[in-house]
């Protein structure tokens, strides 16, 4: 079973590691190019953003060779197609947000039909559970898929930011699902760690390439329904309380942002530079630095979700202290930062001719 869990992590990550450049290749002869139009975009010239087929490419086939023995995994792989191509059609045609909403719900509707439910919830701090009823059963499943699919999108505003936090989210979850003899959660979440990591070398500091909507959506909808995924219905310390300490750092990031927008009487929808990443970059830290911070406040959450799944209650409380503490300090010791850097203007020109520009420049490296 080990080598077998550790194949299914290889196949994807060679996978995806391969379908990269494909997908750079392929982004401008669709049109799938992400042009800096606006202020909050970290890159001045215009760049692929097809990188979510690698992700889903290498997660998918992983998933088809070794784990659709499972209903419930072919169920999450039919969302996770659907979920991807609404990504795509996004960064093709820049969809409206109601429209995105809705097909969300829709998707985690269909999951609910495939039996992908949150029915009950651990006590925290002992033994014992509480069970929802039919409705709340249903209300609580919807809003957990759509609201984790959109905190991955959410921060995807750093190169590898989305795709090295959803890798440590995925191995953390796929390490506490193992030790606690889940072994179908445990592969899944390596597939989907597999795919982010292959595609990562691609789109760290300097990207050569962006996942995309079709990438950053696809990544939070698998981490969302296949943390629910569970061989027995009484491991609901893996299928939510692991997932959410893990995502601590997103869902922050996330519940900041709703809270700030309906502040301000923002639509909460709209896009914003008050981000997490946003403010480390204000600072002066440059992409490659704040990103690298962020991994390391997600990894020890990561730790924190370890800890707790064994009863280690004290010291999980005590890991959230200390990432709590290091983004308190991040933000406010301006002496840590690099001040004398400043962020390059955004040149914006004509969808046009940054396109042909970039075509331009890939014929030429080619």
């Amino acid at each position: 079973m080990y080598n077998t869990l550790w194949i299914t992590f290889l196949v994807s990550f060679v996978a995806s590691l391969a379908m990269t450049p494909v997908a750079i290749w392929l982004a401008p002869k669709i049109g799938a190019i992400d042009v800096p139009k606006d202020g909050r975009r970290m890159h001045t010239k215009a760049m692929p953003r097809f990188g979510g087929l690698a992700i889903f490419v290498g997660t998918t086939l992983s998933m088809l060779i070794f784990l659709t023995f499972d209903q419930r995994v072919v169920g999450i792989m039919v969302g996770g197609v659907l979920i991807y191509i609404l990504g795509v059609l996004d960064d093709l045609k820049n969809l409206p947000a109601k429209v995105k909403f809705l097909g969300q719900i829709v998707i985690a509707i269909i999951m609910y039909m495939y039996d992908i439910r949150i029915e009950f919830i651990t006590n925290f701090f002992g033994e014992g559970k509480s069970y929802f009823g039919a409705a709340l059963c249903f209300v609580v499943t919807i809003l957990w898929i759509v609201g984790i699919t959109n905190t991955v999108n959410l921060i995807d505003g750093l190169d590898g930011l989305a795709a090295g936090t959803s890798a440590i989210a995925s191995l953390c979850i796929a390490y506490v699902a193992y030790i606690h003899g889940m072994y179908l959660v445990s592969g899944s979440m390596l597939a989907l760690a597999g795919g982010a990591l292959g595609f990562l070398p691609f789109n760290f500091y300097p990207a050569k390439i962006f996942m995309g909507d079709g990438g950053s959506l696809y990544l939070g909808f698998m981490l969302a329904t296949l943390s629910i995924l569970g061989p027995v219905k009484s491991a609901t310390i893996v299928a939510v309380i692991i997932p959410v300490l893990v995502l601590g750092l997103p869902i922050f990031d996330t519940a900041f942002a709703i809270f700030r927008r309906m502040v301000n009487k923002r639509p909460i929808m709209e896009a914003d530079k008050g981000h997490l990443h946003h403010r480390l970059m204000s600072l002066g830290y440059g992409q490659r630095r704040a990103t690298l911070m962020l991994y390391c406040v997600s990894g020890i959450m990561g730790v924190a979700a370890v800890t707790y799944s064994r009863g280690l209650w004290m010291e999980t409380i005590g890991l959230f202290a200390i990432s709590f503490l290091m983004i308190y300090i991040f933000l406010t010791d301006a002496n840590s930062a690099i001040p004398h850097i400043k962020q390059p203007k955004t040149v914006i020109k004509k969808t046009s001719l940054v396109v042909e520009e970039y075509k331009t420049v890939s014929e030429e490296d080619e």
